[in-house]
Parts: C-alpha cells; sequence; structure tokens
C-alpha cells in the first residue's frame, strides 16, 4: 500500500524536518525491493544499515528476509514511527548529513539508502557515512529517481515538472541525478562500482535507478 505524509498534503510545513504521519510503503518500494534485496542474496550479507529509513517500512522489508538491519534517520517523526511499528528493530536519530557516530564505523556487512539522496545539500556526506559504515568489500547499494535526456524532455513536454520536482516541498527533492552524475559521485569515492540498473517504466524514463558498489578491500 502507497503512502502520501503530510508533507505531500500540505505544501509548506516550515518545519525542522520531512514530516512523517502515516504507517506503510512508498510507492516507489514495490519496484526496488525485489532488486535489492536479490542482490543482498548474492554476498554473505547478515548485518545492514538502512541509512534514511523514515518511517522504517523499508527496513522492516530488508528484516523479513533474515537479516540484521538498523535504521537511521534524520526525521523524529519517522523514528517514532518505526519504533512503535517494529520494536524488534534498533532506530536512531541521525542526520545523514552528519558525521556517522563512531559506534556505527566498519560494522555492516552492507548499506541501504533508498530515495534518501535527492532531498540533500550536502549528498557527499551521505556517501562518506555509507563508507564509513561498510566493512571492506560491504556493499552500497543506493536508489535514487532517475534523470535522463528524454524523461526531461517528456516532464518538460507536458508541463509535469512542478509536479515531478515538488517545488513547495520542505524537504522535498532538491537534487537531480541522471546516471553520468550519481556514477561521477561513486567514484569520488573508494569504490568499486558492480551494477547501474533502472526500474519502473521503460529504461528511457525510468522511475528510479539503482547503483551498487563494494568498498575495496584495502
Amino acid at each position: 500500500m502507497s503512502i502520501k505524509t503530510k508533507t505531500d498534503r500540505e505544501l509548506s510545513l516550515s518545519s525542522n524536518e520531512f514530516i512523517w504521519d502515516a504507517e506503510g510503503s512508498t510507492e516507489n518500494h514495490r519496484f526496488i525491493e525485489k532488486p535489492i534485496i536479490n542482490y543482498l542474496k548474492t554476498r554473505d550479507i547478515k548485518t545492514v544499515l538502512d541509512l534514511g529509513c523514515g518511517n522504517g517500512s523499508f527496513t522492516n522489508i530488508i528484516a523479513r528476509y533474515g537479516y540484521q538491519v538498523v535504521g537511521l534517520d534524520h526525521s523524529d517523526t519517522g523514528i517514532n514511527l518505526a519504533k512503535q511499528q517494529f520494536p524488534s528493530i534498533h532506530f536512531e536519530p541521525h542526520n545523514v548529513q552528519n558525521t556517522l557516530m563512531a559506534e556505527h564505523h566498519l560494522k555492516y556487512d552492507a548499506v541501504v539508502t533508498s530515495e534518501v539522496i535527492e532531498h540533500l545539500l550536502l549528498p557527499r556526506n551521505l556517501i562518506q557515512n555509507a563508507y564509513d559504515a561498510l566493512k571492506p568489500g560491504g556493499l552500497l547499494i543506493l536508489t535514487t529517481p532517475f534523470h535522463g535526456y528524454w524523461k526531461n524532455l517528456a516532464l518538460a513536454l507536458t508541463n509535469k515538472f512542478d509536479e515531478h520536482w515538488h517545488p513547495l516541498r520542505d524537504y522535498g527533492h532538491i537534487k537531480f541525478f541522471s546516471k553520468e552524475t550519481i556514477l561521477e559521485l561513486f567514484l569520488e569515492f573508494d569504490f568499486k562500482l558492480l551494477e547501474f540498473k533502472t526500474v519502473g517504466r521503460l529504461p528511457i524514463f525510468a522511475r528510479s535507478m539503482i547503483v551498487i558498489a563494494e568498498k575495496r578491500d584495502t
């Protein structure tokens, strides 16, 4: 079931966080669940960090497959909902643009960050946090909305930019990555790129893209 948060319904909240007031999965979860879980299954993964976990619904999806998952998010309303819904999973408040707490360094076999980086003024800090959290050889799996020539052209021709970008939404989308720019960001860090794929619709009009990378074992 897809949800709409108060941030969706009330376009400007003047809030100090992205407001979560509803349980359940977002629409994108049905596109990203299968490829993310399938890739986790290709490795000997036991511990996973959900970096930017929102209301915890995707964290719980990962946990259902038997992984030990921790969720971190800046939103107090999101963390409170997550703790209420999924008391067996550990959730902590953390601004993913700030330095990761030392107790999470070199702790995880995989980091998943889904539909988060597009909300951040400082996207490199998210990648740095993921790098710090991973053990050598660990996986980083990141999803973000896809932007490319044909999709951007279609949005312009159909006058859908406002609907797609939500310019009045506090803590909404502010970074719009193409395949080239998201891969360039990964290459700034010591990650080995393993796979890039798009999900949802035809590839040229894809909803999201998934980047899978490995922290080099050095």
